[in-house]
């Protein structure tokens, strides 16, 4: 067949969108060409990051992926720079991106019935943040390699950046204290030290203000010395209007100078106890839970080291889980979801993370019906073919709601109307569906994190704990402390530890479709939400069936 593939930009970056194409035949959006089908597919990048400068949009070319399928069946492939999370990690930028380019195909090919979004890694925390904070924008799912956004996400980040300089610079260990690697692996909630090491080195950077933002502003870019007032190349600054600037009160020297707050961060560990499962456990002793407990630190407002523990920035926390940018899912029980996932050989693109998400749907919904996961034997993807039979099954799926035209929901809608033949499943790597269920633990391996390992739930949404009172008779393992020990627990934990059965502070459902700008375009930190949409606002943006959301 002839593809026809449009290359442009909108709002500073590059976007991308193909289709079948007669080129002897007319097309107009009232009378598109037949083999249009109104359907679309968005394909999205991998990683997360920040850069100022502009970017190829992912290709949405046959030999990509589930590309050629699409193409073949009458979708529309699309894409935009500015939803490949590598090259901006902001949930509004790419939601407001995804927005324009969907208005680029109605007004130009023709009305869309639905929209699918597709992408591994950091094209699965794209559109799975996306889909909740901006119900509407995506009626379909197909998260592969999945992380259910940025910022719960960064809080195993920290933890490993931490507990690397910990465990990795011996001199850091207090007299008498020795570590295997297994004793490090077990703190860490992993089967192995590698798998934080290959995060480490691939993804905590672009949280480091003065790295420089890919050489796209190293010219402006931050120094605290010799640039204060430079570009800060951090994927929390290019956020400021989402998270907010940190105030006053909590202000460095340099912001001080500057008379202005650098954007906040939503990370925390006051009161984590780590490697709290692993003592209990008796594989590490009281000695090496207490060293590692008062020697592991925190960061300060440039991602530096520093001795004390780091507190959570407010507004920054508050506005991470109303925004989106910490992903509650609240309103993901809207999408069919279908996630292709793959043993972790130790790349960081851990096998939990889809089970983070399923547990959050379920806490929030009392069910996660909307979700399956499609899993196999090969690294991180699961199953060679899987991002194309995942297509296929989740267009059959969405065919079904689109038929629905009952007044249920959007939600019932997505449930009532799933293929009975569609359930989780177990594949042989090679495109072969061998049960009906996950392939278990002894194929694709479930492990944790830090955060896990000292007690926190699989959701892992939880940035900044609430606290309950030290207590000696809570469970530290067969041994226990000496009193010497129990007075530095005392000195270590003054106002308590984490206590993970209760909802994190600040923690709250995401509020949809934020803006960040008032009438006369100052900004909003945090976002205000959008007023309702007016009666003669157009159509085309999808199928009746999926119009009415909660």
């Amino acid at each position: 067949f002839i593809v026809r593939q449009e290359i442009g930009y909108q709002n500073r970056d590059e976007y991308r969108i193909a289709a079948l194409i007669q080129p002897e035949q007319d097309w107009t959006p009232a009378e598109p060409q037949q083999q249009f089908n109104g359907k679309l597919l968005v394909k999205h990048g991998a990683g997360c990051g920040t850069n100022y400068g502009t970017r190829a949009a992912p290709s949405v070319m046959p030999g990509d992926g589930a590309n050629e399928e699409a193409l073949a069946r009458g979708y529309a492939v699309a894409s935009t720079a500015l939803n490949n999370a590598g090259h901006n990690c902001n949930l509004a930028v790419q939601a407001e991106s995804i927005l324009m380019v969907k208005e680029r195909i109605i007004e130009q090919y023709g009305d869309l019935r639905y929209t699918i979004g597709a992408g591994c890694s950091g094209g699965s925390l794209a559109i799975q943040w996306m889909a909740n904070a901006y119900p509407g924008l995506y009626q379909g799912l197909l998260p592969t390699c999945s992380f259910p956004d940025t910022w719960s996400t960064a809080t195993q980040f920290l933890d490993y950046h931490l507990t690397i300089n910990y465990f990795f610079n011996p001199m850091n260990w207090g007299p008498g204290i020795a570590w295997t690697q297994e004793q490090m692996a077990a703190v860490q909630g992993h089967i192995a030290v590698v798998n934080s090491q290959v995060s480490e080195q691939a993804q905590f950077s672009v949280a480091v203000p003065d790295v420089g933002c890919d050489n796209d502003a190293a010219d402006d870019a931050y120094h605290p010395e010799n640039n204060p007032d430079g570009v800060r190349c951090a994927i929390q600054d290019a956020a400021i209007n989402v998270l907010g600037p940190r105030p006053e009160s909590i202000w460095g020297p340099v912001e001080a100078a500057l008379g202005r707050g650098f954007a906040g961060t939503p990370l925390d560990n006051i009161g984590v106890q780590y490697g709290l499962l692993p003592l209990q456990q008796n594989i590490i002793l009281p000695a090496q839970f207490l060293d590692i407990n008062e020697r592991i630190g925190g960061l300060d407002v440039d991602i530096k080291w520093i001795p004390d523990r780091l507190e959570a920035a407010e507004p920054a926390l508050t506005n991470a889980y109303r925004t989106g940018m910490i992903n509650e899912t609240n309103n993901l029980n809207q999408v069919p979801i279908i996630d292709c996932r793959g043993p972790d050989p130790g790349a960081f693109h851990d096998a939990y993370r889809a089970y983070a998400i399923r547990e959050r749907l379920v806490r929030e919904h009392g069910n996660h019906d909307n979700q399956l996961i499609w899993e196999g034997p090969v690294a991180i993807l699961g199953d060679t073919a899987c991002d194309v039979n995942s297509f296929i099954a989740i267009d059959r799926w969405m065919t079904e709601i689109e038929q629905d035209t009952s007044a249920a929901s959007v939600s019932e809608k997505v449930v009532a109307n799933k293929p009975e033949d569609l359930t989780d499943a177990c594949f042989s790597g090679a495109g072969q569906q061998l049960r009906d269920t996950t392939c278990g633990q002894a194929i694709v391996g479930v492990y944790g994190t830090p955060r896990t390992a000292a007690g926190d739930a699989i959701t892992t949404d939880n940035n900044k704990c609430q606290l309950k009172p030290l207590s000696r008779d809570d469970n530290y393992g067969a041994i226990g402390f000496t009193d010497e020990q129990w007075t530095r627990m005392q000195a270590l934990f003054p106002d308590g530890v984490c206590d993970f059965s209760l909802p994190g502070q600040s923690q709250q459902p995401t509020v949809p479709w934020l803006s960040y700008q008032d009438a006369q375009g100052n900004v909003i930190y945090g976002g205000t939400p959008m007023p309702e949409a007016p009666t003669a606002s157009g159509t085309g943006w999808a199928s009746p069936a999926f119009q009415v959301f909660e």
